[in-house]
C-alpha cells in the first residue's frame, strides 16, 4: 500500500469521526463551535491520525476501535495551528489556503476555539471503550497524549522557539526544539497505536523510533519549503520563518546538509519499520514525507 493509498483509505473515517465529535451549533456558544469546525474540517493531509490507525493495524487491531484517539490527535494538532497563527505567535493570516481562524472569526474566538479543541480531544479519547482493550491501555495512551502535547512536548518546543527568535542557536538546541514542537506529536501517534493494540515491547520501541525519525524529517522538509516554495503552493505564507527571525534547519545547515539529514533519517525509519509485518507501507510513507512538496 502506497502512502497516498494509506492516507486515502483512512481519510473518510477520520473526517466522519471529526464531524461526529464536534459539539452542536444549536447553542449560545455557536460562534466558537463554528470556529472549531472551520479549523478542524478545513483540509489537511490527516497524517497524524492516519499514523495512529496504521500502527494500531500493524499491531493486529481493528482500525475503527482506535478512531477516537486518532481524532483526538488531530484536534490537538488543529488547536496548535490555530494558536501558532495568532498575532502573539507567528502572526500568519493564511492556513491551508484560507484565512487563518483569527482572521475568519476574531483573535478572541480563535484562542477559545483552540482551547475548546484541546479539551474536546481528551473528552473524545476518553470515550474509547472496547471489550478487548484493557482500561490500563487506554489510560497509558491518554497519559502519552497529554505528555506529548504539554510542557515537555509540543508546548515546550514552542516555548524554546519563542525564546530563541532572532538569536543564534546550536544544532543541539534546534534539535530539542523540534523534538518537542513537531516530532513529539508525530512520535506519540505510533506510541498510541501500539499501546491500544497491546503491541509487543519491541514494536513499541520501533514505533517510537520510526515516528521520531519521520517527525524530524517532516520539520526539515517544512523548513526547506518555507524558504524555497511559494505561498500559493503551501497554502500559508512562505518565508514567514525569516520574517519572524526563526531558527530553522535550512538556515543553520543549508540545503545540502538538510538533504543529507533527510536521507539519513529516512533510512533509520526504514530500519525501524522492519519490526512490523507490513514494513513496506511504513517505508513508503517515510519516503513520501521526505519527498513532499507542500
Amino acid at each position: 500500500m502506497t502512502a497516498n493509498e494509506m492516507l486515502n483509505s483512512y481519510a473518510p473515517m477520520i473526517e466522519a469521526g471529526l464531524k461526529e465529535a464536534l459539539p452542536s451549533k444549536r447553542c449560545l456558544q455557536k460562534n466558537v463551535v463554528e470556529a472549531m469546525e472551520y479549523a478542524l474540517l478545513g483540509g489537511g493531509k490527516r497524517i497524524r491520525p492516519a499514523l495512529v490507525l496504521e500502527f494500531y493495524r500493524q499491531c493486529g487491531g481493528n482500525i475503527y476501535d482506535a478512531l477516537p484517539f486518532a481524532c483526538a490527535v488531530e484536534m490537538i494538532h488543529t488547536y496548535s495551528l490555530i494558536h501558532d497563527d495568532l498575532p502573539c505567535m507567528d502572526n500568519d493570516d493564511m492556513r491551508r489556503g484560507r484565512p487563518s481562524c483569527h482572521i475568519a472569526f476574531s483573535e478572541e474566538i480563535a484562542l477559545l476555539a483552540g482551547d475548546a479543541l484541546l479539551s474536546l480531544a481528551f473528552e473524545t479519547a476518553a470515550k474509547t471503550c472496547h471489550d478487548h482493550m484493557e482500561p490500563e491501555q487506554i489510560l497509558k495512551a491518554i497519559e502519552a497524549l497529554g505528555r506529548a502535547s504539554g510542557a515537555k512536548g509540543m508546548v515546550g518546543g514552542q516555548v524554546i522557539d519563542l525564546q530563541y527568535e532572532d538569536k543564534v542557536v546550536t544544532l543541539d538546541i534546534l534539535q530539542k526544539m523540534h523534538e518537542g514542537k513537531t516530532a513529539a506529536m508525530i512520535r506519540v501517534c505510533g506510541e498510541i497505536g501500539c499501546l491500544l493494540a497491546g503491541g509487543k515491547p519491541e514494536q513499541l520501541r520501533a514505533a517510537l523510533g520510526y515516528c521520531g525519525c519521520i517527525g524530524l524529517t517532516f520539520q526539515i522538509v517544512d523548513d526547506i519549503l518555507d524558504a524555497t516554495s511559494t505561498s500559493e503552493i503551501l497554502g500559508k505564507p512562505a518565508g514567514s520563518d525569516a520574517v519572524n527571525g526563526k531558527n530553522t534547519y535550512y538556515t543553520l545547515l543549508g540545503p545540502e546538509k538538510c538533504q543529507s539529514a533527510i536521507r539519513q533519517l529516512t533510512e533509520q525509519a526504514r530500519q525501524e519499520a522492519s519490526a512490523f509485518l507490513d514494513s513496506e507501507t511504513l517505508c513508503l510513507f517515510a519516503e513520501y514525507l521526505a519527498e513532499r512538496t507542500a
